[in-house]
C-alpha cells in the first residue's frame, strides 16, 4: 500500500488565519482510505493582511491580481517555515485559498492564492482552484469538504463545520447530501469585534451566554429566505452583507443580546435540519465553533436525540485542511473529488488546477 504524505492549507471566512497540515493518507483494500494528521499548525495574519483580507473584494483588478500573487507568496512562506519546523517533505501541496467572491448563481467564484506562484516558490506539486470546474458545471462550488466526510468520518451519521459559516454533510437515500445552514464565526466575530474592537471572538460564547435573546430579531432572521431554499445552497460574504447584517442593524438591541439573539438563531437553524432528517444519532462537530460553550451547549439542550461529538483538537481546528490535502490527492490521482449529489452540478467531476513545481 502507498503512502501519500499532502500538506493541505485551509483559509476561513473568519479570518483566523492560516491552516496548515501534514497528512499522510493510504489505502486499505477492506477499510478504503485511512488518515492521520501527522502535524499541523496555524498562522495568524497579521493586521496589514487581516485588512487586505477584509477590504479585497472592494479592490480595483490591478490590486486583486496583485494580491492574489502576494497572498501566494505569504502561503509560501508559512509552507517553508512548517516544514522547517517539522522536519517534513511533502509528496504534494493542496491548497484552497482565500475565498473573496463566491456567487455561483452568475457563474462564478474566486480564490486568492496563485498555485504557480506556489509551485514555482516550493518546487513541488500544487493543486489549487478547487470550486472553479463544478461552478462551470452550473453547481455551487460548494460544500467540497462531504466526499471526505464520506470516505475518511463514515463512522459519523452527520458532520457539522462551525466555520465562518455552519454546513452539515450526511447520506440521504444512498446518496451524500450537503449544504450551508448559516452563518457562524463570520458574524459572531464581526459582533465581538463591534462590542470591543480589541476582541476578534467572543471566548467560549461569555458575551453571549450575558446576553438576552431579542425575539422579535430571533423571529426575523430565521424567516431568511435562504433556509426555505432546497438544497443544494451556499452561503458567502455577499449574501452576509445583503441580507444577514441589514435585518441585524435595523434592531437597536445591545451588541450583547445581538450576540446571544444569533446564537440562538444559529442552534435554531441546525436542530432543525438534524430532527427533520434522520440519518442516525452520531454528530460529529468540527471547526473553531466547537470551543463556543455557549453555543454547544445550547445545541445539545435543542436535540437531546443525538450525540453532539466534540472530537480532538486536531480534529475540530485542522479538519477542513485534512480534507483539502485529500481532495488534492484524489485530484492527483485523477479521481472523483466533488459529487454532484452535493453541489447540484451536472456531474461528478475532479476538480482543482494542478501545477507541477
Amino acid at each position: 500500500m502507498k503512502t501519500y504524505h499532502v500538506i493541505g492549507i485551509m483559509s476561513g471566512t473568519s479570518l483566523d488565519g492560516v491552516d496548515v497540515a501534514l497528512c499522510e493518507f493510504v489505502r486499505d483494500k477492506n477499510k478504503g482510505w485511512l488518515y492521520t494528521i501527522k502535524y499541523a499548525q496555524t498562522y495568524p495574519y497579521n493586521k496589514i493582511w487581516y485588512k487586505n483580507l477584509r477590504e479585497i473584494h472592494q479592490k480595483n483588478a490591478q490590486e486583486y491580481v496583485k494580491l492574489h500573487v502576494e497572498y501566494a507568496h505569504l502561503v509560501s512562506g508559512f509552507i517553508i517555515k512548517f516544514c522547517k519546523t517539522f522536519n517534513c517533505k511533502p509528496d504534494l501541496i493542496a491548497s484552497h485559498g482565500h475565498t473573496v467572491f463566491h456567487q455561483p448563481e452568475k457563474g462564478f467564484t474566486a480564490q486568492i492564492g496563485c498555485g504557480a506562484t506556489i509551485a514555482a516558490q516550493l518546487k513541488k506539486t500544487v493543486i489549487t482552484d478547487f470550486r472553479s470546474l463544478d461552478v462551470a458545471l452550473k453547481g455551487q462550488g460548494a460544500p467540497l469538504v462531504p466526499i471526505g466526510d464520506k470516505l475518511l468520518f463514515a463512522d459519523y451519521d452527520y458532520c457539522i463545520n462551525l466555520g465562518g459559516f455552519a454546513n452539515i454533510s450526511f447520506d440521504s437515500n444512498n446518496e451524500r447530501i450537503a449544504f450551508d445552514i448559516c452563518p457562524v464565526n463570520i458574524i459572531l466575530n464581526l459582533l465581538s469585534t463591534r462590542y470591543d474592537s480589541s476582541l476578534l471572538f467572543d471566548n467560549e460564547g461569555l458575551l453571549a451566554a450575558g446576553g438576552k435573546c431579542d425575539n422579535l430579531l430571533f423571529n426575523r432572521l430565521n424567516e431568511l429566505s435562504f433556509y426555505t431554499k432546497p438544497h443544494p445552497k451556499s452561503l458567502g460574504r455577499e449574501w452576509l452583507e445583503t441580507e444577514f447584517i441589514p435585518v441585524l442593524d435595523s434592531f437597536p438591541c445591545s451588541i450583547a443580546d445581538k450576540l446571544n439573539t444569533v446564537t440562538q438563531h444559529i442552534v435554531n437553524q441546525i436542530a432543525l435540519i438534524l430532527k427533520k432528517n434522520n440519518a442516525g444519532k452520531k454528530v460529529l462537530i468540527s471547526g473553531g465553533g466547537a470551543y463556543n460553550s455557549f453555543l454547544i451547549s445550547l445545541l445539545k439542550e435543542s436535540v437531546k436525540e443525538k450525540e453532539i461529538i466534540i472530537p480532538d483538537k486536531y480534529t475540530i481546528e485542522y479538519k477542513e485542511a485534512l480534507i483539502f490535502a485529500f481532495l488534492g490527492l484524489l485530484r492527483y490521482k485523477n479521481e472523483i473529488n466533488c459529487l454532484k449529489s452535493v453541489t447540484g452540478a451536472l456531474r461528478d467531476s475532479c476538480s482543482g488546477a494542478l501545477y507541477a513545481g
